[in-house]
């Protein structure tokens, strides 16, 4: 009898609550189908590969480690000085310009790291108007007589990573600084801490977790970065990958590949869970006003301005212009009816994803909501955790699982009505579109499962006793309420997949090339400033939910005054 509760526990959930519907088997199974990819990139460990494995290990795979590590540690050491450092800035002192500074510093946001590695390396090549300027000014003839720092290095994509990943930890960590009561703060000053002592000893512990949390996302998408590191010759798992699949042509050493990158990801995800839980830090009042926000002046004002205004110029500013710059003088040629068919292509993907992934993810958080039995909770769990997955293992994962599905179906349909049905998955749209769903699902579902979490539960009741079904429910109360939710969702979901490289890379259909892909493919040929249209389109794309960000950590704070009137 025991055992049997227990299983009802566990499973049971669904039958124990009437009126549910196919809801939480609905989620269940998506949970499912979005494992797919991972699960076979897991199994492939156990699958034997001969000798090129132990070739892999013996002559590139320590490289793969080293250099991988060394960009964590540059990142993670370049995200935490920049986000922690303006986030508090921007926070806790007046200064001019700050009111700029708050939005603005969330631009390099909207920035692919690629985008920003082709257009540094043509200002800052030997034959770039940066080095060219120079040896004019000097009276230079040759790269002999001048040292110039080498951009297309390690320390090239830890600089470029660094500029486009801070706002990860510049925004969650200016969260928690907002959250926190002044009340405590204005404790440890009355207790002698001087405003630094204040920052490290309270302000810094309190926002740890949301720093931590930052600092892990921005360490993931560092591992899942291919167009930089494969642009600045810098061997990772990723360009990895790559090689070992095409170049090699071993799809099971590739998979094995991306079963130790996935390692790595999952130790950063463990990394920030145990800090998360080994301390925990509580605001003991419910006190909430205007933080103090107090005034620099002279040159302690000049330089917040300075340090706020650096990662922005780098970021976004000067990277900006000089695609501007270049997208008109290559204007006449670049921008024709095939430029046009790659944003077609681009919004054609990006649109088909975001619907799918928003209504995927409505339907799993209404589940969730409608039976949040340990199933259901471990079921979106599993169809969430794409996100922390690269975008070239997930391809890998697709390629390997469905090629052996159309494989099936075309022997299937040969031997029964003598028709091949050729590569309906990994050849067409459905196997590209398939893997954003798998890596962006989280995107969507976090985004509206927070907005159904608004919504009272007692206006499903009250739906419930004037005879609505669920489905009823969703569709004629909660959809409107939280209309705006579900917009923020396809909007992120909609960016992501305009800039998403390596799966695209891998899994698109012939002769169909994106904004991203035209853009790769012309800096790989050295033809920088022609990328430059397609990869501003790519950056305009993202400015947009940028911009909703930024309000919307503005008015998060409890006591807002938005919230006083």
């Amino acid at each position: 009898m025991q055992a049997n509760a227990a299983g009802l526990g566990i499973f049971g959930g669904w039958r124990t609550r009437r009126g549910t519907g196919g809801w939480p088997l609905f989620a269940f199974a998506v949970a499912m189908l979005v494992s797919i990819p991972v699960l076979v990139i897991v199994g492939t460990v156990f699958v034997p590969t001969g000798e090129i494995w132990s070739h892999l290990a013996a002559t590139v795979l320590p490289r793969y480690i080293a250099n991988s590590v060394w960009l964590m540690v540059g990142v993670g050491i370049g995200t935490l000085a920049i986000g922690v450092g303006t986030g508090w800035l921007v926070t806790m002192y007046r200064f001019p310009g700050r009111a700029v500074f708050e939005w603005a510093l969330l631009l390099p946001f909207a920035v692919p790291a690629y985008v920003l590695a082709y257009t540094y390396t043509g200002l800052l090549e030997f034959a770039g108007p940066f080095q060219t300027a120079l040896r004019e000014f000097f009276g230079w003839t040759s790269r002999a007589e001048y040292w110039f720092p080498e951009i297309r290095s390690i320390g090239g994509a830890i600089w470029m990573m660094t500029f486009v990943l801070y706002p990860y930890v510049y925004l969650l960590s200016r969260a928690a600084f907002l959250e926190q009561s002044v009340c405590v703060l204005e404790v440890s000053r009355t207790l002698g801490c001087t405003r630094w002592r204040s920052f490290r000893q309270v302000a810094l512990p309190l926002a740890r977790p949301g720093i931590v949390a930052g600092l892990s996302f921005a360490l993931i998408e560092t591992l899942a970065d291919f167009g930089t590191v494969q642009f600045f010759a810098v061997d990772t798992f990723t360009t990895g990958i790559f090689r070992t699949w095409i170049g090699l042509g071993e799809p099971m050493a590739a998979a094995q590949l991306g079963a130790v990158l996935m390692i790595f990801v999952f130790l950063v995800v463990a990394a920030e869970r145990a800090t998360r839980g080994k301390g925990r830090v509580h605001h003991t009042s419910t006190r909430y006003r205007g933080l103090p926000e107090f005034p620099l002046r002279g040159m302690m004002s000049f330089g917040a301005q300075l340090v706020c205004f650096a990662p922005v110029f780098f970021g976004f500013l000067l990277p900006g212009a000089a695609l501007a710059v270049w997208s008109v003088e290559t204007w006449d040629t670049m921008v024709d009816a095939a430029f046009f068919g790659y944003a077609l292509n681009s919004f054609t993907l990006a649109a088909t994803t975001a619907a799918i992934a928003v209504a995927v993810a409505l339907v799993m958080a209404y589940g969730l909501r409608l039976a949040p039995t340990r199933l259901m909770r471990s079921a979106t769990r599993v169809a969430s955790m794409g996100y922390a997955i690269p975008g070239a293992v997930i391809a890998v994962g697709v390629l390997i699982a469905y090629t052996a599905v159309d494989h099936a179906v075309d022997s299937w349909m040969q031997a029964l009505f003598g028709v091949s049905t050729g590569l309906l998955f990994t050849g067409t749209l459905a196997g590209i579109v398939f893997a954003y769903l798998v890596r962006f699902l989280a995107v969507s579902f976090n985004t509206t499962e927070a907005g159904l979490a608004k919504i009272t539960p007692s206006m499903d009741a009250a739906a419930r006793t004037l005879g609505r079904k669920p489905g009823a429910v969703l569709r004629q109360v909660h959809a409107p309420l939280m209309w705006g939710s579900v917009l923020t969702a396809a909007m992120l979901v909609f960016v992501d997949v305009m800039k998403e490289l390596p799966a695209t890379l891998l899994l698109r259909p012939f002769n169909f090339d994106t904004l991203a892909i035209r853009a790769y493919q012309l800096a790989s040929d050295e033809r920088l400033t022609d990328a430059s249209s397609a990869a501003l389109a790519v950056v305009l794309v993202g400015v947009v939910p940028v911009m909703m960000l930024s309000v919307a950590i503005a008015r998060s704070r409890a006591g807002h005054a938005d919230d006083a009137r």
